[in-house]
């Protein structure tokens, strides 16, 4: 019998069932904080990719996101709050996932065995050269997003992925992987654990670099961030009022009269 991949070999913590709570969340805690140090250990592999990425965007590309279960859900929350976060329209970035939407919510059996369903679906969303896929696989050897980055590839689109063990199908088949190898799960197998805590700030790497680079971002702020609720309101206008030196009063005044913090800077300037 071949070796098992990190993810789904035992941890060091056995006999869960016999902790106390207190015990579970030290343990719990200890083992979560080996998904940062997986993150830390691929940053050049994230930089590489989105020095690639950017250029591609900046010509109007798009970046597709594709994944089955939970790395399926991942993407799809990423993409997600790209449009409210920065002003992008949406479709910009657009997260996949095996089994449709429906899958979100409720797994959709045997979706992601489907060598042919990620292109599919990605065709089906009228991907272009000047596109961009990753996919997203935990395990590394998702048929869904094998597939489709396969095609992908073949096609001349920019690809990478986001796995979290080593030397996987997943990585041979894109251009640029990235692996933050997270090792075993505190409960053996469960990759939506310290797995997907990583995989997740890879992805918030991935879209909010490129998006400063894509100029959303001005200082640490969200300039073109979507007023959809009061909260926001809120927030865009001490961003106005410390960009302009005005009170809060004409600073909203200003905001909800130019739909945005860089609109409403750019008009009082």
């Amino acid at each position: 019998m071949s070796k098992l991949p990190p993810t789904e070999q035992s941890g060091r913590h056995g006999e869960l069932h016999q902790m106390s709570v207190s015990e579970l969340v030290n343990s719990m805690n200890a083992v979560d904080s080996e998904a940062l140090v997986a993150v830390t250990n691929c940053k050049d592999q994230i930089s590489a990719f989105v020095e690639e990425l950017v250029p591609r965007m900046m010509k109007g590309g798009r970046l597709f996101y594709v994944g089955a279960g939970t790395s399926g859900r991942l993407g799809v929350v990423d993409a997600s709050e790209c449009p409210p976060t920065f002003g992008v329209e949406p479709g910009r970035v657009v997260g996949l996932i095996a089994g449709g939407d429906s899958a979100i919510r409720k797994a959709v059996e045997g979706a992601e065995d489907s060598t042919t369903g990620g292109w599919d679906d990605l065709q089906a969303e009228g991907i272009s050269e000047n596109d961009t896929v990753v996919g997203i696989a935990a395990s590394g050897r998702t048929p869904y997003v094998v597939g489709a980055l396969k095609k992908a590839k073949e096609h001349g689109m920019l690809t990478g992925c986001v796995t979290c063990n080593p030397g996987t199908e997943v990585s041979e088949k894109c251009d640029y992987p990235i692996e933050a190898i997270t090792g075993p799960e505190f409960v053996t197998g469960s990759t939506r654990l310290k797995a997907g805590t990583a995989t997740k700030l890879v992805l918030n790497m991935i879209t909010t670099i490129t998006m400063i680079q894509l100029g959303h971002v001005k200082g640490n702020r969200m300039v073109d961030m979507q007023l959809s609720n009061e909260k926001l309101v809120e927030r865009g206008t001490r961003m106005v009022a410390e960009a302009t030196g005005v009170g809060l009063e004409e600073a909203k005044e200003l905001l909800l009269k130019h739909g945005s913090v860089r609109n409403a800077v750019d008009a009082y300037s």
